[in-house]
C-alpha cells in the first residue's frame, strides 16, 4: 500500500530539527520538500543582495540533509503549489507561518484555494516563541512599549513550546526541479567575488547554526550583558541570520540558553530579553503591517527630513569622517552583518546628524544585511528614529565620538574596518582630524556633530 504525499513547503525554516511542518508530514506519508523563491509576490518588499547570497548557501546545505530531495521552484507560488499538487497526487500541503503582509495575503489566498480542493491543509508556528495573539494586553489590545510586552506578556503566558527532534521516518515523493543555479540568487561575475568574500565569515545553514549557538553559549554568554556593547570583543551571539533563515529556531535557542545557567542570571536573562525584542518586533509588524514605510507615530509625518539626501553615499560607504560610523558601515558592506551597539550609532547618525529619512537607511540595510528581517529591520529603525513603538527619545542623539571613545576605547574595531586609520595613536582614534598628522587619505567629518545635534533637536521640536 502507497503511503500519501504532503507538501512541505519551506520557507524562513531552512531546518529538519524543531520543524513543525516537517515533523507532521513526516509522521503522515511521503514528504515533498519545496522551496519557492516567489518575488513576483513579494513585489518591492523581494529580498536584497546579501539576503540571496546567504539563502543560496542556505538551499545548498539543506538539499544536502535532505539527501539530495529538495524540490526548487521560482515564480508565483499561488500557481506553483496547486500546480504541484496535480503533477505529484499530493493529498495535503504543510508549511510554517510568515508574518510579513504579502505572505499572510497570498498563504490565505493559496489556503483557500487547496481547501475548496478538498486537501489537507495545515499551518504550523516554526518561527516565533509566541504568536502575536497569544501575548496581548487585559483589554486584549497589542502592547506598544517593550518592557510590559515581554515582562507582563511573555513572561506570563503559557511556556514555549519544547524543540522537536529531526524526522527518524523521512521518506520522499519526487516532482520536477530546477537548479539551485536556476534560482539566480547569486550576482553576476561582473560585480566582483563580494559575494563569495561575504559568505566566508559565516558557516551557513543548520549545523553552522548549532555550531554557532554551542560557542557562543560557552563563551560569549557569561559577560553577555556588558560585553555585547562592545564591538571588538566576541559576546554577541551572531545567531540573527541563522533565526531569520530559520536554520535554528528561537525554541531551540530558548531553551539551550535556559539550560546554560540560572536563567535568572543578568547575562542569560539579558541574552533571552533581545530573543523577546526579536518577538515585540513581530507583534509590531503583524499589528501593523505597513509599518515599513509608515511612521508608528503619526506626529512624525511632517518632519522635515533632508530630501536631497547629499550626505547619504557617504554614510553608505563608511566615509563620513567619524570612525566608529564608517567601521560599521564597512563592516557591513563586508560582512552582510554590523555588530548591534554600532547600528544603533550609524542609524542616530543617518536620522539625526544628516536628517535623512529612516526609509533610505532601512532600504540599504534591506540589501546589505544577511539577516534582513522584515520585523526587526524596520522596528529597529522606527526605534532609532523616535517614531516607533517604545522608540529612542528625539532628544536621545547618539555622539559618535564617544559612544567610540566608551564602546571601542583602544580603537580595535575601528582599526579593523577602517585600515586609514591603523596608525593613529589611540587618543585620536575617534577624532582623526585633531591629530597632528592627520591621515590623508580619511575624509573630514560631513558634518560638525555639534552642529548636527543642535539642527536635530531643532527640527524635533518643529515636528
Amino acid at each position: 500500500m502507497s503511503k500519501e504525499t504532503i507538501i512541505v513547503w519551506f520557507r524562513q525554516d531552512l531546518r529538519l530539527a524543531d520543524n513543525p511542518a516537517l515533523h507532521a508530514a513526516a509522521s503522515k506519508g511521503d514528504v515533498l520538500p519545496v522551496y519557492i523563491l516567489d518575488d513576483d509576490n513579494a513585489g518591492e518588499r523581494k529580498m536584497g543582495a546579501a539576503s540571496r547570497v546567504w539563502l543560496h548557501t542556505s538551499l545548498q546545505k539543506l538539499n544536502e540533509s535532505l539527501s539530495g530531495h529538495l524540490i526548487l521552484q521560482k515564480g508565483d507560488a499561488a500557481k506553483i503549489i496547486p500546480e504541484l499538487v496535480k503533477e505529484t497526487g499530493a493529498k495535503g500541503v504543510y508549511w510554517n507561518r510568515c508574518y510579513e503582509p504579502w505572505r499572510i495575503k497570498r498563504d490565505k489566498a493559496i489556503k483557500q484555494q487547496l481547501d475548496d480542493d478538498g486537501l489537507d491543509i495545515k499551518s504550523f508556528n516554526g518561527s516565533l516563541l509566541w504568536e502575536p495573539w497569544d501575548v496581548k494586553k487585559d483589554d486584549g489590545t497589542p502592547y506598544k512599549v517593550f518592557t510590559p510586552y515581554y515582562r507582563k506578556g511573555c513572561l506570563k503566558a503559557p511556556d514555549p513550546r519544547k524543540p522537536l527532534q529531526t524526522p527518524s521516518n523521512l521518506s520522499f515523493a519526487s516532482a520536477n526541479s530546477l537548479s539551485l543555479s536556476d534560482l539566480e540568487l547569486l550576482p553576476p561575475p561582473a560585480e566582483g567575488p563580494w559575494d563569495e568574500d561575504m559568505i566566508s565569515y559565516w558557516q551557513a545553514g543548520e549545523t553552522g547554526a548549532r555550531e554557532r549557538l554551542k560557542d557562543f553559549l560557552a563563551d560569549g554568554i557569561g559577560d553577555y550583558k556588558e560585553g555585547r556593547n562592545m564591538p571588538a570583543q566576541e559576546n554577541v551571539s551572531r545567531l540573527s541570520p541563522h533565526l531569520h533563515w530559520g536554520e535554528i529556531s528561537p525554541n531551540q535557542v530558548w531553551y539551550a540558553a535556559m539550560a546554560s545557567g540560572d536563567p535568572h542570571e543578568r547575562n542569560i536573562d539579558c541574552f533571552l530579553s533581545e530573543l523577546g525584542w526579536r518577538e515585540f518586533s513581530y507583534s509590531l509588524l503583524y499589528y501593523n503591517p505597513e509599518i515599513h514605510w509608515k511612521n508608528l507615530q503619526e506626529k512624525f509625518d511632517t518632519f522635515p527630513w533632508n530630501e536631497t539626501c547629499d550626505t547619504l553615499p557617504a554614510w553608505q560607504t563608511g566615509h563620513t569622517g567619524y570612525p566608529i560610523v564608517d567601521a560599521g558601515m564597512r563592516e557591513l558592506w563586508a560582512t552582510g552583518y554590523m555588530h548591534n551597539r554600532v547600528r544603533m550609532v550609524v542609524g542616530s547618525f543617518l536620522v539625526k546628524h544628516l536628517l535623512t529619512h529612516w526609509r533610505r537607511g532601512e532600504e540599504w540595510f534591506w540589501d546589505c544585511l544577511v539577516d534582513a528581517d522584515a520585523a526587526s529591520n524596520t522596528a529597529s529603525w522606527q526605534w532609532i528614529a523616535g517614531c516607533g513603538a517604545d522608540a529612542a527619545p528625539y532628544f536621545r542623539v547618539f555622539n559618535p565620538i564617544t559612544q567610540g571613545e566608551k564602546f571601542d576605547p583602544k580603537g580595535v574595531y575601528i582599526r579593523r574596518w577602517v585600515p586609514e586609520l591603523e596608525h593613529v595613536e589611540d587618543k585620536y582614534i575617534h577624532k582623526p582630524w585633531e591629530s597632528p598628522n592627520p591621515p590623508a587619505d580619511y575624509p573630514a567629518p560631513v558634518v560638525d556633530h555639534k552642529a548636527g545635534r543642535e539642527r536635530a533637536l531643532q527640527a524635533f521640536k518643529e515636528a
